[in-house]
């Protein structure tokens, strides 16, 4: 009954597919090559081999899954360079014989999962060279290998059987007792219901693969492993060996087991209870096996075991590698309630098995293991971190530990935890939620050399978390957006760092990493890079920074220029990853394409060109502060808010009377001219002119300035009397400005210049600039040497001067006065020199 239902399930898909591909079926070509070598023709629906579109120069032609139901003889006849034909997933129930006669260069032929009854051995005759032959999974009941095998000396991988094959005779693969494999497979469905013994024994291969169903005869199974006693393989896998039912029986049907020379041995799918496990086991620690794999098996408990303590445990397996994967009862960690199996293992891998609780008893029993995985089983903190467990001197050899792809969350759980490993040294993390949960820092008791992180949830917080002895950190994607140079310059061992794919703003400055020789930042937050970006890196020879949003400007011009003319440190993504994110104009441009130029970049040039710059203007402004004298006005200009100051403190009010008609402005040396000609004929007059000359009118005991600037304000009118005398005078340069500040807010008139001997203007210092513009463009009065002359020249000045009455002044507004200043010493040559204050 089991057989039949078996047939049913292997034959309803294929009837199905057939059914489905018939009603669908459209036209379709195959795709070549440009170089005619190839030929693809897979999933077309093709019901017939399309020559036609086959050139003769084909060497490979895969014509899997479609609904070929018979290879011609001359299908191929054409292609006589083949090396590679597929036919896997047809229909095919016939092979004529010569359809491969013209094809002896054929090396790999599949011919997997069709609906061949008989092994088509005339028709491989031709195929001396073949290399690798797949033939099953069709509808054979018998395997019978011709002699013709006996000639691929060459061939390399063999696959014979199929659901259907109910007996395996000795003579059925006698052809191949010659011949050297690297693997051999044989399949057979629970319809298997005899083996002959030696059928096996004759077989010379490094892998020998099993898809044998033993349900029905579980005691051949011994049988066949006595013939492959002393055999030496590399591989040795069963799969399926009991598909439906569980074995119940009580003979040691894996006793032959202890004399097969295996490198490793693979159970894959199939049933295994309690009971088969602990047989296995007990048999496998008694042989040379060094590797052992339990990949999907249905693990169950065996209702009637008993257990009788230490004497069901298995303690003596020694293995180098103890794979368990895609079991769905983690019950077979403990299948005899213990771990002592566990005990002699140096390599243990635990893959998708889920488990949710590990004792604290395990840990001490796998004191042998050097490196264990535990990734893909949904662990939680509490699954691996027992409180009540005390980890001190456990897995005292273990040096590397993988727990990637888990959900983890507790850094610092996790850390009491593995931190106890005192030989650890390979940390794998990766792909958990892992994060710090408190500031507390973790202490790791042993050097860690190599950590993977990468795919957690990290803050910058979690890096002192993180041990500072090791040589490789991975720390990609996990969302930092900084990061913590303390904990850098700690890890002073740390040689690799890997940071892609997080969310860094910016590389901080001061970052400090002596020996590191490979970074990798790519995939990043931050914009800008300059040469100060890795200057205490001195160590650092590869980099990875691309993918992140760049600013083109000149920092990253001159880093990639320098960094790659120099070639101490090779970024590896250049230029390929590196595009423009800011200024705007440059969005999405190639970094490769931006380039300022010189002059924009070369900070030594900036500098030459802005000093050059700065110092031409510089002595520009001298050039021109030296023709126009501006020093000489500065000083003046000084002097009169100098004693506009002194005057406002000592409180003087700002309404006043005019009490000169006149201040007569005039170098010492002219003075008797004053005195005997200018004064008398000004003062006589009726009614007379009240006139203010320094050596008669200044107040004693005032500074002169103050006087000078106080009378010239008091007086309507200033007359200049100019000479060579007045204009090498100081004292008579000061009266002249001050004269001319006050005429600013009222009118130039209310000075009267009087030349009284010839000058040229253009023989003035340049300080005398207004000077010379008033004696171009005002009238003045000039003093004639002829006697005759001189009435006409009183009466000019008369007229200028207007009558003699002293209207009062109005009040100054705040801003009319104008700007004074000046202190200055005063000389003997001077016309205030005979002042005495």
């Amino acid at each position: 009954m089991r057989g039949f239902m078996w047939t049913v399930a292997v034959m309803l898909p294929l009837v199905l597919e057939v059914h489905t591909v018939q009603q669908s079926k459209v036209a379709h070509f195959c795709s070549v090559s440009n170089d005619h070598r190839r030929a693809d023709c897979r999933g077309q629906y093709l019901d017939h081999v399309p020559k036609e579109s086959l050139p003769v120069s084909l060497e490979q032609v895969d014509l899997s899954h479609n609904i070929l139901e018979r290879i011609h003889n001359t299908d191929f006849s054409h292609l006589p360079h083949l090396k590679l034909l597929n036919l896997e997933y047809n229909n095919i129930s016939v092979i004529e014989d010569d359809a491969f006669r013209f094809n002896s260069l054929l090396e790999d032929f599949n011919i997997f999962n069709n609906s061949l009854t008989v092994v088509p051995n005339k028709a491989l005759r031709n195929l001396t060279r073949l290399q690798n032959l797949e033939m099953s999974n069709n509808f054979y009941d018998e395997v019978a290998l011709g002699e013709v095998f006996s000639t691929f000396t060459s061939l390399r991988k063999l696959s014979v059987g199929g659901p259907f094959v109910k007996e395996l005779k000795k003579s059925n693969l006698i052809a191949l007792k010659n011949l050297s494999l690297f693997k051999f497979a044989f399949k057979s469905g629970p319809s298997l219901v005899k083996y002959e013994t030696g059928s096996l024994k004759f077989l010379k291969t490094k892998e020998m693969w099993f898809d044998v169903a033993m349900d029905n005869i579980p005691n051949e199974l011994n049988i066949m492993l006595n013939d492959l006693a002393n055999k030496s393989f590399d591989h040795l896998r069963f799969r399926n060996l009991f598909e439906f039912v569980y074995y119940t029986g009580d003979g040691d049907i894996f006793q032959g087991l202890q004399h097969i020379r295996a490198q490793q041995i693979v159970f894959f799918r199939g049933k295994f209870n309690e009971k088969l496990l602990r047989m296995a086991l007990i048999n496998i620690q008694q042989s040379p096996i060094k590797e052992l794999g339990l990949y999907n098996i249905d693990f169950a408990r065996s209702p009637t075991f008993v257990d009788s303590g230490a004497g069901s445990s298995v303690t003596n397996l020694t293995l180098n590698h103890l794979v368990l994967s895609g079991i769905s009862n983690p019950d077979i960690l403990r299948f005899d309630w213990r771990f002592t199996w566990l005990k002699k293992i140096r390599k243990l891998s635990i893959w998708n098995i889920n488990f949710n609780f590990v004792p604290c008893d395990a840990w001490l029993e796998m004191g042998g293991v050097e490196v264990l995985n535990v990734s893909g089983n949904q662990l939680r903190d509490h699954y691996l971190f027992n409180r009540r467990c005390d980890y001190t001197g456990t897995m005292p050899v273990l040096h590397t530990f993988d727990v990637s792809f888990n959900q983890l969350t507790s850094l610092n759980d996790f850390a009491s935890f593995a931190g106890e490993f005192e030989g650890l040294q390979i940390l794998d993390v990766s792909n958990n939620q892992l994060q710090t949960v408190d500031d507390s820092v973790c202490n790791w008791k042993q050097n860690i050399s190599q950590l993977i992180a990468h795919h957690n949830a990290l803050e910058v917080a979690s890096l002192r978390c993180l041990p500072t002895t090791v040589h490789f950190l991975d720390l990609s994607f996990c969302k930092l957006d900084q990061l913590d140079v303390h904990y850098f310059q700690q890890a002073v061992n740390l040689r690799e760092l890997l940071l892609s794919g997080n969310k860094i703003k910016f590389i901080p400055s001061g970052w400090k990493s002596p020996n590191l020789q490979y970074l990798s930042l790519d995939g990043n937050s931050f914009g800008l890079i300059s040469m100060n970006s890795f200057k205490y890196m001195p160590s650092l020879a590869t980099l990875r920074a691309g993918n992140n949003p760049y600013h083109c400007t000149c920092d990253l011009y001159t880093f990639i220029q320098k960094t790659t003319t120099d070639r101490r440190v090779n970024i590896t993504d250049w230029p390929e990853n590196y595009k423009c994110y800011y200024p705007e104009h440059l969005l999405n441009k190639m970094a490769a394409e931006f380039s300022p130029g010189r002059i924009a970049c070369d900070m030594k040039l900036v500098i030459l060109i802005s000093v050059i710059t700065t110092a031409s203007v510089v002595i520009g402004i001298m050039a021109i502060c030296y023709c126009f004298d501006v020093p000489w006005y500065t000083k003046a200009t000084f002097q009169i808010i100098r004693a506009k100051y002194r005057a406002h403190k000592e409180g003087l009010k700002p309404e006043q009377r005019y009490d000169y008609h006149a201040f007569i402005s005039y170098s010492h040396s002219d003075a008797d001219w004053v005195r005997n000609q200018l004064l008398p004929c000004l003062e006589s007059s009726r009614p007379p002119y009240r006139v203010c000359i320094h050596e008669r009118d200044f107040t004693p005991g005032k500074w002169i300035i103050d006087n000078i600037i106080e009378n010239i304000e008091n007086s309507l009118k200033v007359i200049v009397v100019l000479s060579q005398n007045f204009v090498d005078s100081e004292w008579c340069n000061y009266e002249l400005y001050f004269a001319q500040q006050r005429a600013i807010g009222k009118t130039f008139s209310d000075v009267i210049l009087v030349v009284k001997e010839p000058i040229d203007p253009n023989s003035l210092p340049s300080k005398y600039c207004k000077l010379k513009k008033m004696l171009s463009t005002k009238t003045y009065l000039e003093w004639p040497q002829q006697p005759k002359h001189q009435g006409f020249f009183w009466a000019q000045l008369k007229s200028v001067l207007g009558k003699p009455s002293l209207p009062q002044t109005p009040q100054h507004q705040p801003g009319s006065d104008p700007d004074i200043s000046s202190t200055a010493n005063m000389s003997d040559t001077e016309c205030s020199e005979s002042i005495h204050l």
